[in-house]
């Protein structure tokens, strides 16, 4: 799917004075007969329904006189194929599996992604995901970037996949990330409170907002080096692209990060320098603790061993 300015506006009105006070995604609705309630809170969330041409929140209230454009991209593909893609697999029981992604690897098929993903993969070994979670999730709870390496959850049955949405919802996982970015904090710990929404300059990338959604980042530093540090972050919120975005707003953007870090990178990577190093849950089954743990990839430590300090 191409960026939100990409695709032709399918739908656009002016609000009438009788709507006035109604919440905006109740108003499209009625009138998007296609389109689901949800569906139409998702194309706000996605930033592809903008008032007066900027993304807001579907609860907002109508005012009367102002433009709304609704753009609708075109479905995923419906035939995901499975695919023989060797995975490292951290851990299987019969709730679930931990994996352990690669960089580079895209975690759900879309328009330009329609194969080679994390959940063409799943299905070829495990087939009964594809009845797991919702259309074309494959049992998959929570994502990771497509440069982003490191431990991802999948549930086998549709009770593990709802037990384990719920911890993720309810904030009981515990999430421990490796970063290496640019300068050195002044402190060797760090929270950052910030919300994050979708910018409303560019509507494929995340930014700080006034009224984006709360998100609280904590981090420690491991090492200093000559112009970068090692970080260890926990995500305390899961909003998109939560860390890489945090980061760059204190001024540290992540190594390698072509989307929020430096336009000219001082390393030289194929990928950006985030790797999701441990994830814990809960069993659904005992509730006991689990925790997944997945090494950082040797071209990451190839690139620590040669920075000078």
């Amino acid at each position: 799917m191409g960026e939100a300015d990409d695709l032709q506006p399918d739908f656009a009105f002016v609000v009438s004075d009788d709507q006035r006070g109604e919440r905006l995604d109740k108003a499209l609705a009625a009138q998007l007969e296609d389109l689901s309630r949800t569906h139409i809170q998702a194309l706000i969330h996605d930033g592809l329904i903008t008032v007066n041409g900027t993304p807001t929140k579907p609860a907002y209230r109508l005012e009367g006189g102002e433009e709304i454009v609704v753009r609708v991209p075109p479905p995923p593909p419906q035939d995901v194929q499975p695919e023989n893609i060797p995975l490292g697999v951290l851990y299987e029981d019969t709730d679930l599996i931990a994996i352990d992604k690669p960089a580079g690897m895209v975690v759900h098929p879309s328009y330009g992604h329609t194969s080679g993903t994390l959940v063409n993969a799943l299905l070829y070994y495990w087939p009964q995901v594809a009845q797991v979670g919702d259309e074309h999730r494959a049992g998959i709870v929570h994502r990771l970037d497509k440069d982003t390496s490191g431990v991802i959850v999948v549930a086998k049955t549709p009770q593990a996949h709802r037990a384990l949405a719920a911890q993720f919802e309810n904030r009981q996982t515990t999430k421990r990330y490796l970063a290496l970015v640019e300068g050195n904090p002044p402190n060797a710990t760090g929270r950052i409170e910030a919300p994050i929404g979708r910018d409303p300059h560019q509507r494929k990338r995340m930014a700080v907002t006034r009224d984006g959604r709360e998100a609280i980042t904590e981090f420690t530093v491991l090492e200093y080096y000559a112009e970068q540090a090692l970080l260890e972050v926990f995500p305390k919120t899961g909003r998109t692209h939560q860390i890489r975005v945090h980061l760059a707003f204190i001024g540290h953007p992540v190594v390698g990060d072509e989307v929020y870090g430096y336009a000219r990178q001082r390393i030289r990577l194929k990928r950006h320098f985030l790797h999701a190093a441990d994830l814990t849950v809960f069993s659904p089954s005992t509730g006991q603790p689990l925790i997944f743990s997945a090494p950082l990839p040797m071209g990451l430590r190839n690139v620590l061993d040669k920075l000078p300090r």
